[in-house]
């Protein structure tokens, strides 16, 4: 099955047959031109070129994304309700689709990718794949039952406003179910690359993408829109050989940096060997193999609807908190006795 190619910027080009009431034709400038006012972080031309590039291979290198769709697609197992049409927003190459194996109901699952190579693959599972962004989701409003994202978000410039039109592609009720690398992602990597960079040039150029931190998530998926927003993580330690193993995947899996402030000179090789070397000296095991960790962040949210758990109205309580402590209660106007003695110092 071919990829439905849809370009940002030049309507969706999808005709009414094939498109049902998923897609909206929308008229936005192309990702380069985006809005003044808007921060670009990452080059996503560069992130399209790479997935493009690596995607006849990736099968080879997928491991990561295989072991946290496994674990995403498990979360489907603790709702008890069925998504009969849902989205995997950031496919790769349809790793999610293998692994759902018919959890969370869903008959009809939409692929889509920045990558057209990475669509193509993704469309051969049998499953309809379209190459959208996930920063101009060409999505109808309440389009999907479910929403779910593997490993793709974190490189996205404006992850509020990704999050916000995910929850406009779910119905009322809908769920949104996703995976990003958070902050702790790679911290061996990160503190080598500082060292060895700064010993032999001086100073140090930004190497290592920036990634959300756990305790910004869940605000973030409730600024978005999102009821029930729930965020916890993971920690995956993969264990290689020797570090030069670990830039190899992540070259191969198309996640080597993108920043779009990135010093456009190679890393120098002195530089990449005395990286290594620390690497191998602060990180490495008795038996000589190097830790590799990645934090995935896990986002849980609801489009609201009136039959989902509502908070009570203040004063409502029937009970007491006083009595379940086992305490006095005083009136809010109460102060507490001042200390005689001042305040002391821990």
């Amino acid at each position: 099955m071919s990829p439905l190619t849809i370009q940002a910027g030049r309507g969706c080009g999808v005709n009414a047959a094939s498109s049902g009431k998923l897609f909206v034709p929308r008229v936005r400038d192309h990702i380069e031109d985006m809005a003044e006012d808007s921060i670009t972080v990452f080059d996503r031309r560069l992130l399209r070129m790479r997935r493009d590039r690596v995607a006849g291979t990736y099968g080879d290198h997928d491991f990561l994304l295989r072991e946290v769709c496994e674990r995403l697609a498990d979360r489907l197992l603790d709702v008890r309700r069925q998504f009969p049409l849902a989205l995997d927003l950031g496919c790769h190459c349809g790793e999610l689709a293998e692994l759902l194996n018919g959890r969370g109901g869903i008959e009809t699952l939409l692929q889509s990718d920045i990558s057209s190579r990475m669509a193509r693959a993704a469309a051969a599972n049998g499953h309809q794949a379209v190459v959208a962004d996930e920063e101009m989701m060409p999505f109808a409003d309440g389009a999907f039952d479910l929403v779910l994202s593997a490993l793709s978000l974190h490189w996205v410039n404006d992850l509020p406003g990704a999050l916000l039109q995910a929850h406009r592609a779910l119905k009322p009720d809908g769920l949104f179910l996703a995976a990003m690398l958070g902050g702790e992602t790679l911290y061996e990597l990160r503190a080598v690359l500082t060292q060895a960079e700064s010993e032999i040039v001086g100073g140090v150029n930004p190497r290592v993408s920036p990634v959300v931190e756990l305790r910004e998530a869940a605000g973030l998926m409730q600024r978005a829109g999102f009821a029930l927003p729930v965020a916890d993580s993971d920690t995956i330690t993969v264990h290689y050989k020797n570090p030069l193993r670990l830039l190899t995947d992540l070259r191969a899996m198309g996640e080597s940096s993108v920043l779009a402030d990135r010093s456009r000179r190679p890393l120098r090789r002195d530089v990449v060997m005395r990286a290594l070397e620390i690497y191998s000296d602060r990180f490495a095991r008795p038996d000589g193999r190097v830790p590799a960790t990645f934090q995935v962040i896990f986002l849980t949210g609801w489009r609201p609807h009136s039959s989902q758990p509502q908070p009570l109205r203040p004063g409502s309580a029937e009970a007491r908190l006083a009595e379940a402590l086992d305490t006095k209660e005083k009136p809010a106007g109460d102060k507490a006795a001042p200390n005689p003695t001042g305040p002391r110092r821990r």
